[in-house]
Order: C-alpha cells, then structure tokens, then sequence
C-alpha cells in the first residue's frame, strides 16, 4: 500500500523540546568560550570543567542563562507556528502525531481485481446491479490509471427503505478492505457528525470520518451517511445556519477536500480520498448545490427471487441447517403469495431469530 501526506502540518522530533534546546545552546556557548579562551586548569572550582566527550566545560552567569532561557523560547515558538498545531493543547497534539509518517491508501490493483468485486457483489444482491455497475466502472478506471489509492465518486442511492443500501456498502468495505464509517443522519445534530464542531461548544469533537482516519492509519475509507434527508438543521444564535447537505459541499469536490480545514482542530488535512455513499428514501427535499455533486442512482426493491437467493446465501454464511433456510424461504414465498412485499430487514430478522433458535441448547 502506498503513503501519503495527510496532515498539512510539520512535526518535529520528541527532543525538540524547550528544555533541550536550551541544554544545546548552553553547550554551544560553553565550547564557544573555551576556544576563544582556553581555560588554565580543570578545577570545577574554579570554574572548569570536561565534559564526557573531553570538550572544555565552562560555567555561565546568570544573565547568559537568562539570554538562552529567552531564546530557547523564542526557537519553539518559531517552531510551533511554522507546525501548524502551536494552537492545539498537547492532547490534541498528541492525537495528531500518529498522521506524522502519512497514511496508508488501499488501491485496486488490477482490472481483474475490479471484475472480481464486482462479480461477487452483483451475485450477492442483484437488485442493487445500477450501484454495482457503477462501481465495476470506477475500479476499472482506477487500475487502469494505476492510482495509488481507490476513491469511489460520491454517490447517492435512493430508493424505499430497507432494501439493502447499507447493506450493499457494508460488504463492498469488506471486500475492498478498508475501514467503513456509518454516520446516522437522522440522529445527528446538523453537520457535526461529518465535519466535527468547533471549540467552544459544550459537546465539541471533530468528525467521524477524521477519527476513522486518526484511528485505522487508512487515507481512504468508506463513509455512509444514512437516511441524509432526514437530517435535521441547527441554527446558531448568530444564526448561521448547520445542515449535513451543506458540511459536505467542500467534501464532496476533491479540489476542496484535498484541502478541508478541521473546525474542531483548525487544522487542514487532505480528505479527498475518502468514498462517499449517501442514501435517502427521497431526494425530493435535498438541495440542489448537494445533489450537482454526487452521482444519483435510484435502486428498486428486491423481487421474490433475490430475497429468496439472498435468504439461502446468508442462511449458509450462518451455518443454518436446510430445514431453518427451507422455513424463512417458504415464509418469503407466503408473503409474496398474499401480495406482501417483505423486505431486507425483514428476511434479516428471520435469519438472525433462527441463528439465534439454533444455537439454544438442546433441552433434555
């Protein structure tokens, strides 16, 4: 995997703190001292002294302390605006220096790579065949540019409830290898959730896809948003006004994203490598600045032959014995048969209820 620069700050080593400067500026000027006036003897009380490396050791008056004590000061004040995170409070800089060698991106390698994702997304959840497509087509572009990275354009599904959009983003995170951050939109208040919130705020953090970088050392994970149109807005007392939609403009365009501030840490780091995947049951209420920058793809409900291939492959990934899988298909079928259409979450809830049922034990 190849290393980027995530973090538009500068870090200096651990022993570039005040106190050793000022230890090698004392040394400094004591070997300084001693060239120019070599001293007659070696009695510390006369003022002399070796050091281990035999270099003249020479003792200073109080006002050439004072002089390097100022100027030490000076040095790392110097040093910290010329960081970027003289600002932040040594917790905060502490959580930054794991960005100090870069982070990790995870590339999709080959076209074959590409094709074989697709394939097993596709045979998985065939109904959601319009995100796959389009995904199939950015790995494929992605190989054959040799990017050092995967990002996924913003994308948008939309579609009824409970038809798998999260579903389908969870196993695409699986398969492509890298971190997957869920942000509920519907219980977040305005945009902190994605972009964090300034200090001064009783409750400030930054965002959860910072902290997801922060805590995998991965450059481009995957972010969904869930239910984004549910997404409620603060105003301010100043009454600037605090939406998702409008925290992800600068994120949405890589040109911006490449070079996003942090309102939490006022620091800038390079966001453009994240994929984001939204998903809405309505796109009716989004602002059209918002939806200009994804990819809008609308998703039908699965039919009864995909839940039921659905309802057999995850009965097999949990191990159920055929009569369990034999029931939860009879139980879609049934369904259907009345003129009910259940969805994901139900045949989900089946499966876990007779996992759950299968693994009791046996009553004697």
């Amino acid at each position: 995997m190849t290393k980027i620069s995530f973090i538009y700050a500068r870090f200096f080593d651990d022993n570039q703190t005040r106190h050793a400067i000022e230890h090698r500026l004392i040394n400094h000027l004591q070997k300084l001292r001693a060239a120019s006036e070599p001293p007659e003897n070696t009695d510390e009380d006369e003022g002399f002294g070796w050091d281990e490396d035999k270099s003249p050791r020479i003792r200073l008056s109080p006002a050439d302390r004072e002089r390097i004590h100022r100027r030490a000061e000076k040095i790392q004040k110097a040093r910290e605006t010329v960081s970027g995170l003289g600002h932040l409070d040594r917790d905060s800089k502490e959580a930054l220096k794991r960005l100090r060698d870069g982070v990790s991106l995870v590339p999709i390698q080959t076209e074959a790579q590409a094709d074989e994702i697709a394939s097993r997304l596709h045979s998985a959840m065939p109904w959601m065949r319009a995100a796959t497509t389009h995904l199939w087509y950015a790995m494929r572009r992605s190989a054959q540019r040799g990017e050092e990275g995967f990002r996924l354009p913003p994308l948008l599904l939309h579609g009824p409830p409970g038809i798998g959009k999260s579903v389908w983003v969870r196993q695409l995170s699986e398969m492509l290898g890298v971190p997957l951050r869920k942000v509920e939109a519907s219980g977040e208040q305005a945009s902190f959730g994605v972009i964090g919130s300034q200090r001064g705020w009783a409750s400030a953090f930054p965002g959860k896809p910072l902290q997801t970088v922060l805590q995998h050392l991965v450059g481009n994970p995957l972010v969904v948003v869930d239910e984004i149109e549910k997404a409620g807005v603060t105003t301010s007392s100043r009454g600037i006004r605090y939406s998702i939609t409008e925290g992800l403009l600068p994120l949405l365009e890589r040109a911006t994203a490449k070079d996003w501030e942090c309102p939490y840490y006022q620091v800038r780091f390079d966001m453009s490598w994240i994929s984001w995947v939204l998903t809405a049951n309505d796109i009716s209420s989004l602002p059209e600045p918002f939806l200009s920058r994804v990819e809008i793809l609308k998703i039908e409900a699965p039919g009864l032959s995909d839940l039921v291939q659905f309802a057999t492959r995850m009965g097999e990934r949990l191990a159920l014995e055929p009569p369990a899988i034999e029931a939860i298909v009879a139980a879609i079928e049934a369904a259907f048969a009345l003129g009910l259409h259940p969805n994901l979450r139900t045949v989900n809830r089946m499966l876990d209820r007779a996992e759950t049922l299968q693994r009791l034990p046996v009553v004697h």
